[in-house]
């Protein structure tokens, strides 16, 4: 092609001179084989553009120089014509490649400075940056290594260090300038990416200790209240009970036993509460979904809840909704959703469950009377131990939504809240829908 190319000029630069010089000195009009130097230059490399410089120097003796059709001069002052226009073709062809080159180095940093910015770790680009490295280089295949690489190949140092190494290989046609210029700043844009990557992983590593400690120190603090407080009861009833100087009737003593009872409930809850959610942050809740009626596992729930569940009013669709879903992970989510809401509703209000079905989802709607949830708590409430501020004293270690919401999105739901400020708040469970063929009783 470059060739090709090469030939087309000189002659369609030959045929433009030939319809100019009835009306422009012959000697003048030899100027325009520059601009068949120029394109050849840029677009083929400067071998190419001194072919062209000399061949259209002899193009313009033969055609155009007294005598025609002859390479010889007649006139000295043709000769330095001549040899003027070989000499400036000739530096404006080099002229012509350096930019050329210099421009291709550009666009290579540039595009490498852009990859390794926006698309990607410096490992995942290097095929395509040594690709773009012997296009520029003009060699058949180069390959980057990082670290010290290979004892054969090119280093690539920047700020002292050696980021790695560029091995080339096959038919070499550039120059060593190029190489030069090129290498120094590969290395240092190299260079830059490695430490932007190692701060990102160091920061993204300490952002998550960060995140530990303030987990670790929200369980310390659950840990010492909300286990302190069952833990002091059973001590101090079973101390009473143990002891022989003490008179405790009949009365008493079921008070005693029904306040163990309590507490050791109370911890056990507790303790299931954080087992599950290491499960959870762990990744190993995994699921084992079967096909079921949803009013079953709301009833389950409500069987759970034992005589808190007379306090919550349920109303269920027309068309049972079928779903394939984890029964004992969905009815802990529903038990976490109705304890959290009789939790802050009045004693005296009931808690409304409403269960429809609207299009590709079952839905649960579980509605309270109590404060509320502000607006930008709305999503703070399902983290772990976090107790909302906005709605009367903090109850429990705030564990219970973020269990739910994560046991429902391991079943392919959601969990979410709608709330206006002292109107209550409406906590909603939406699962999708499975064609009800076989139903499993939960």
């Amino acid at each position: 092609m470059g060739i090709l190319a090469s030939i087309a000029a000189v002659a369609l630069v030959t045929g433009v001179i030939v319809g100019l010089r009835h009306f422009v000195p012959v000697l003048t009009l030899g100027s325009l084989y520059i601009f068949a130097v120029l394109p050849v230059a840029i677009e083929w490399g400067r071998v190419h553009a001194v072919a062209v410089s000399i061949a259209s120097m002899l193009a313009f003796n033969w055609f155009f120089v007294p005598p025609v059709h002859t390479f010889t001069v007649a006139d000295s002052r043709n000769w330095f014509a001549l040899a003027v226009f070989l000499f400036t073709a000739v530096a404006v062809s080099d002229l012509a490649a350096r930019s050329r080159r210099r421009a291709r180095e550009a666009s290579l940093l540039a595009g490498v400075a852009t990859s390794l910015l926006e698309r990607g770790t410096v490992g995942s680009e290097l095929d395509r940056i040594a690709a773009e490295a012997a296009r520029v280089l003009q060699v058949e295949e180069a390959r980057i290594t990082l670290g010290q690489g290979s004892p054969g190949g090119y280093a690539l140092s920047a700020g002292g260090r050696t980021v790695g190494t560029i091995d080339l290989s096959g038919r070499r046609t550039g120059d060593a300038s190029t190489k030069r210029r090129l290498l120094p700043a590969l290395a240092s844009l190299l260079g830059v990416a490695i430490d932007r990557e190692r701060l990102a992983g160091e920061a993204l590593e300490a952002e998550a200790l960060r995140r530990a400690d303030v987990i670790k120190t929200a369980l310390l603090r659950a840990v010492s209240h909300d286990l302190r407080t069952p833990l002091m009861a059973i001590s101090t009833s079973a101390g009473a009970l143990a002891r022989r100087d003490l008179a405790i009737d009949d009365a008493d003593r079921a008070d005693l036993l029904a306040t163990i009872l309590s507490a050791s409930n109370r911890l056990d809850h507790l303790v299931d509460n954080l087992l599950d959610l290491s499960r959870l942050q762990a990744g190993a809740a995994q699921p084992e979904p079967e096909l079921h009626d949803l009013e079953q596992l709301v009833v389950g729930a409500l069987d759970e809840l034992e005589d808190d569940g007379q306090r919550v009013e349920v109303s269920f669709a027309d068309e049972p909704a079928a779903v394939k879903v984890d029964a004992q992970q969905i009815r802990r989510v529903l038990v976490n959703l109705l304890e959290n809401a009789l939790k802050y509703s009045p004693p005296d209000e009931p808690v409304r469950v409403q269960v429809a079905a609207t299009g590709s989802e079952a839905v649960v709607r579980i509605i309270d009377h109590g404060p509320g949830v502000p607006l930008d708590e709305r999503e703070r409430i399902f983290e772990p131990f976090h107790r909302g501020s906005g709605r009367g004293e903090a109850v429990g270690a705030g564990l219970g939504l973020a269990i739910a919401r994560g046991f429902a999105e391991a079943n392919g739901g959601r969990v979410w809240v709608e709330s206006r400020s002292d109107q209550g708040a409406t906590f909603v469970l939406a699962l999708p829908t499975s064609q009800p063929a076989r139903v499993a009783v939960g």
